[in-house]
């Protein structure tokens, strides 16, 4: 049936509804859960690390260049592309400034060159930890809440166990008194043992202690098991990757079944792209990168059904 509208009524009601669509916006968008990721992607600086080490980009540029050229909000810086500057509160100031300027997080540091956190010495032990410290402050001065660390050590296996657990616990408890985690990552050696590192975490016993799970520095220990060994102590997640397929995916690891592990683990954050292959130039690494984990994503927001809030 049509309705023969006045003038008058025409004109009342569009101003009624004009008037109160803003009202009924707020509300229906009130009512309505709103969606998060169920994880967020960080790109790690060793993704680039040909460029930075050939001067083609400067490290100052790193925030930009995640934000601008990738579409990336959150980024892992690596110490060695500014070894020297980790007290220089000039240089800081001015990462901290290009990150806010792009509206860039500066998620964690990772921590390389600085000692074996589990040497057998003791005293080279406690060295090692103090070499650390600076990075720590670093990390605060940036708004970074990690740095990752690694934990190499020497002897047995239940040796190099207790030894790193010593040397992890007292780093720890600087970490700690600054408000920033420590966390190691499976890098060689018996890290690269999930078994192994599961067990250092143990010792350590620590909340601000975790792991940096990297899917491809397993080496012959199985990297779907040490992923499985690695999250319930996770703090970040470093998605690695060397070559690609025509589609798009992985050609040595199931990322699917990779970061089916990481979100049954309850990780809801920052997945690092980590691009290392040789094959195609830096830069499509990751952005092919970036498509597989956004596709994952968004496969296993179908199927999952999760609603997650920020």
């Amino acid at each position: 049936m049509t309705t023969n509208w006045t003038r008058r009524q025409f004109l009342t009601s569009t101003v009624v509804g004009v008037t109160a669509w803003p009202a009924a916006r707020a509300l229906a968008w009130a009512k309505v859960p709103q969606m998060a990721p169920l994880f967020k992607i960080s790109l790690a600086q060793w993704s680039l690390h040909r460029e930075l080490q050939s001067k083609r980009l400067d490290h100052l540029d790193f925030a930009k260049t995640a934000k601008q050229d990738f579409g990336i909000e959150a980024i892992e810086y690596v110490n060695s592309f500014f070894k020297d500057k980790a007290r220089d509160a000039a240089y800081l100031k001015e990462m901290n400034t290009r990150a806010a300027g792009e509206g860039v997080t500066q998620h964690l540091i990772m921590c390389d060159g600085e000692g074996q956190l589990g040497d057998p010495d003791t005293a080279r032990r406690v060295v090692a930890v103090e070499n650390h410290r600076k990075w720590v402050e670093a990390a605060r001065t940036l708004g970074c809440v990690t740095i990752r660390v690694n934990a190499a050590s020497a002897g047995s296996f239940d040796e190099q166990q207790k030894l790193a657990a010593d040397g992890l616990r007292r780093l720890t408890e600087i970490g700690a008194s600054m408000d920033i985690n420590i966390v190691v990552e499976n890098h060689g050696g018996l890290s690269s043992n999930g078994q192994w590192l599961a067990g250092v975490m143990k010792m350590v016993g620590h909340p601000r202690c975790g792991t940096l799970p990297d899917f491809g520095n397993f080496y012959e220990y199985d990297k779907y098991q040490g992923v499985a060994d690695l999250m319930p102590f996770a703090m970040a997640v470093s998605a690695k990757t060397h070559d690609f397929d025509a589609v798009g995916n992985d050609t040595n690891k199931d990322y699917r079944r990779l970061m089916k592990t990481v979100l049954d683990a309850g990780f809801r954050s920052w997945v690092g792209i980590e691009y290392e292959g040789s094959k195609i130039p830096e830069r499509e690494g990751i952005a092919r990168t970036k498509q597989l984990l956004e596709r994952v994503r968004d496969e296993f927001a179908r199927t999952r059904g999760d609603v997650l809030h920020d």
